[in-house]
């Protein structure tokens, strides 16, 4: 599925005087972690092709979460942006590069154990250069895809990664849930 750029705003003519009584807030929704409700950070996963290619990080050594482990590139989704808004922000400020052709492959529920999960929203897109600039995330380096499976990466990188780039235009989306082991192992 090929995503446009288009974003709106769920604000709508509902929000008028005579619905008020109806609007839900945000802690009728269930938003309050004091309620013991299970809440997840929203971040995002982007991998940067060009030809054959993929643009990897590898995670600085200063790292604190995965240190010199490969895996594409993206971030946290602000409070005001939506995943694909902010793919595209995390992959212009940790490459540098413009990117055509985004496309959304899925959603990963992280459990990792604590009270806080994560949603990671997973993206692709292809870079119109090669030159991208240096992040202060790690080192970025353009990886063959066939040489991959030989770097020392994240975890869940050898299995998410055939799964976005095999991926035919216009398939559905995959919804996949993570969690840890008693190790700490995905």
């Amino acid at each position: 599925m090929v995503i446009k750029p288009f974003v709106f705003r769920l604000i709508s003519a509902y929000n008028s005087e005579r619905h008020q009584e109806d609007i839900m807030g945000a802690k009728d929704q269930g938003a309050n972690a004091a309620a013991g409700r299970w809440l997840a950070i929203p971040r995002t996963l982007s991998f940067i092709t060009h030809g054959n290619d993929v643009l990897l990080l590898k995670r600085g050594e200063h790292k604190r979460i995965f240190p010199g482990r490969y895996n594409g590139v993206g971030g946290h989704i602000e409070r005001d942006e939506d995943p694909l808004t902010s793919a595209i922000r995390e992959m212009q400020e940790e490459t540098g590069l413009n990117v055509e052709n985004v496309r959304f492959h899925g959603v990963i529920h992280v459990d990792a154990g604590s009270d806080v999960g994560i949603l990671v929203f997973v993206f692709t897109a292809e870079a119109t250069s090669r030159d991208f600039i240096d992040s202060n995330e790690g080192t970025l380096e353009w990886i063959p895809r066939d040489q991959i499976e030989d770097l020392p990466s994240v975890e869940d990188l050898p299995v998410i990664l055939p799964l976005v780039l095999d991926t035919p235009p216009g398939a559905p989306p995959f919804f996949a849930h993570s969690s840890y082991d008693a190790e700490d192992q995905q």
